[in-house]
């Protein structure tokens, strides 16, 4: 029998559509039936590729006996926290609190106005390692609700006193010490063997490794680069990559990136792809550029839907284990391609009769000093036997955020080779952004099944202004500037605290929640406040509006203050207080005919700023032809035809 969730249209929601458990969406009835029948409501916040999410929904969610106790004693709500950020990031923070850490799922209990007063992640079904099962801990609570809920009532407010009260950090260092400090720390924390920071698990933050490249070309510092090219490397070599069908998954479960947690979501990958391109166009190590253009193969076969739009994530489990799908044992290896080409890859790629993850094996390249393999025809096979063996579930709602790290990927990606497939991709996402996220003046965060969402979100507006910036610089159509213009100021009407600086998350006229959180720190993204300042920086530099320059103090001295207790951890934020340095080339092209402009453009390198003119007495042409007016390291050069220079 189906629940209240049987009408809403995210992929994870669906999931839970058919549970015993009467779900509801976030919304008021739930809430006011809660007030009503003076119960508690139970909050369960997920995402639909979510492997411990399918272990919990499996053994208590499914469980009729735990879905009476649900039913009787609570009001149960469900929430796709890809489609509500908002709503996760308040109770995460709530979750950490509670605990001292957080994750999916995550389970909040609180009163019918939303406050918290007990939290967790995943309860088992029976009490083990010191956690309650999670139907004595419904128990537990239900009877103390029934009894006397003002303990709970008075938690909840104190609570929430505690959330509010958090006092603003205040800097006491400047930008360029925040950056060394950060340098510092990655040294410090650096796994110089196997590439990475600290232990286990080790997650790809590929902005991490942006800022290092961009601090080393800057400083022509080689420790940085040497700890973001082994870092590269190593998650080239290893598990965490997949050597089938290409792109990368979430994190790795160990230190040397054998065995990842297997679900892939597109924000690891575009931010991935973004930081091999990067990588590529500084060292010019092909390993690099291939590693891009095999993500970005990954993504345009298996992640992009017909009308342009970039789907969200791919399961880690099938058939109700996490990585079957992936893994693949010495006799199949050998069965698909032969005794002569099987043993070949099979020492290649670590494959062996005991495995090496659970009895199966993950392909990888960790023991081979070559990541040159002639096995492409081999991979097409494998690829092919692996796509019929079982069905990976498919997150397929499209989410403008992420699909805006894509476009910037995309666009960095056609820079560096060229290929017009790679722009014409990022380009097709941005019109399907246009024509289905959003009506001219507003964005919508989500869009599945012909419907896109109510809400948009601070991290909304901020990548796809990068995302019409990265547009702007890689085919200088000025329409792209002004739509970036445009979400930048929209951005700041509805997001901006004028009185204490930063970004909200939720439109500071309309949040529903207790608190209206700034993020400022940068987990697997980064944060919206970090992607703003770098908005600011990079439409300044292109525009030299005054406006931006003002916005940008703003920005700064905020993000500073923030920053200063644990400076790599945001990362973004110091890779904008690089740019400012006059080491990224301001490049004026004077062109002598507008069709000249993709010739000039296929000229330019990686970073620049650009603008364009014809022909006038302030840029005249030399040598009658196109001419490039260049300014670097505060000096202006004389003008040129060619741009090799650079």
């Amino acid at each position: 029998m189906s629940n209240q969730l049987k009408n809403e249209t995210s992929p994870y929601l669906l999931q839970h559509a058919e549970n015993p458990v009467n779900w509801y969406p976030w919304c008021e009835e739930a809430f006011h039936k809660a007030k009503t029948e003076n119960k508690p409501i139970f909050l369960s916040i997920g995402y639909s590729t979510c492997h411990w999410c399918h272990v919990m929904a499996h053994e208590s969610f499914e469980d009729n006996k735990t879905a009476e106790i649900l039913n009787k004693d609570f009001i149960s709500i469900k929430v796709d926290r890809e489609e509500r950020p908002d709503i996760d990031s308040v109770y995460m923070s709530v979750c950490q609190a509670f605990t001292g850490s957080g994750g999916w799922p995550m389970s909040i209990f609180m009163t019918w106005d939303k406050k918290p007063f007990f939290a967790g992640t995943y309860f088992p079904p029976h009490s083990r390692y010191g956690m309650p099962s999670f139907s004595e801990l419904l128990r537990a609570i239900a009877n103390q609700w029934n009894s006397d809920k003002s303990d709970f009532l008075e938690s909840a407010e104190e609570f929430i006193k505690h959330l509010k009260n958090t006092d603003d950090t205040k800097n006491t260092l400047n930008n360029s010490d925040l950056i060394q400090q950060a340098v510092q720390i990655f040294q410090h924390t650096f796994d110089s063997t196997h590439g990475g920071f600290g232990d286990a698990p080790k997650f790809p933050t590929p902005h991490n490794l942006l800022f290092l490249m961009l601090y080393a070309k800057q400083n022509n510092n080689s420790i940085a680069l040497k700890m973001a090219e082994k870092t590269l490397i190593q998650m080239r070599k290893g598990g965490i990559f997949d050597h089938i069908g290409y792109g990368f998954s979430r994190y790795s479960t160990d230190k040397y990136y054998l065995a990842p947690h297997f679900e892939k979501m597109l924000y690891d990958n575009a931010l991935l792809i973004t930081a091999y391109a990067s990588a590529y166009s500084i060292t010019k190590d092909n390993i690099y550029l291939d590693t891009a253009e095999k993500t970005a193969e990954y993504i345009l076969n298996e992640m992009t839907s017909q009308n342009g739009g970039f789907y969200s994530a791919q399961d880690a489990d099938s058939e109700g284990v996490e990585g079957r799908y992936y893994t693949f044992s010495l006799n199949e290896i050998i069965d698909i391609l032969g005794e002569e080409k099987g043993k070949e890859f099979a020492k290649i790629f670590d494959i062996t009769e005991n495995g090496n993850f659970e009895g199966m094996n993950i392909p990888n390249l960790l023991k081979s000093n070559d990541l040159k393999t002639d096995f492409q025809e081999e991979i097409k096979k494998l690829y092919s036997y692996r796509k019929k063996r079982f069905k990976l579930h498919l997150d397929d709602k499209i989410l403008l955020s992420w699909n805006s790290m894509m476009i910037v990927a995309l666009s960095m990606l056609y820079r560096v080779t060229r290929n017009d497939k790679y722009l014409q991709a990022a380009q097709k996402s941005q019109d399907f952004i246009e024509k289905n996220m959003s009506d001219g003046l507003r964005l919508h965060s989500s869009f599945r099944d012909e419907k896109c969402s109510k809400h948009a979100f601070l991290d909304d507006y901020a990548f796809y202004v990068t995302a019409l910036t990265e547009l702007y610089n890689t085919t200088l159509d000025k329409d792209y500037l002004k739509k970036a213009e445009k979400f930048c100021k929209k951005a700041v009407k509805m997001f901006m605290d004028d009185k204490n600086g930063g970004f909200y998350l939720s439109d500071s006229n309309s949040t529903e929640l207790f608190i209206n959180p700034k993020e400022t720190y940068d987990g697997a993204i980064p944060s919206g406040n970090s992607v703003m300042v770098y908005n600011l920086v990079r439409l300044y530099q292109i525009t030299e509006k005054d406006e931006y320059k003002e916005l940008l103090k703003k920005q700064i001295e905020f993000m500073s203050a923030q920053t200063s207790n644990y400076p790599s951890g945001n990362s973004m934020f110091l890779i904008a207080m690089l740019l400012p340095e006059d080491t990224i080339p301001h490049i004026t092209i004077a062109l002598k005919k507008d069709s000249d402009l993709k010739q000039a453009i296929e000229r330019l390198p990686f970073m620049a700023n650009v603008s364009v003119t014809t022909e006038n007495s302030n840029y005249p042409l030399l040598n009658n032809q196109t001419t490039f007016y260049v300014c670097k390291n505060y000096n202006c050069l004389p003008p040129t035809n060619t741009l090799d220079f650079l």
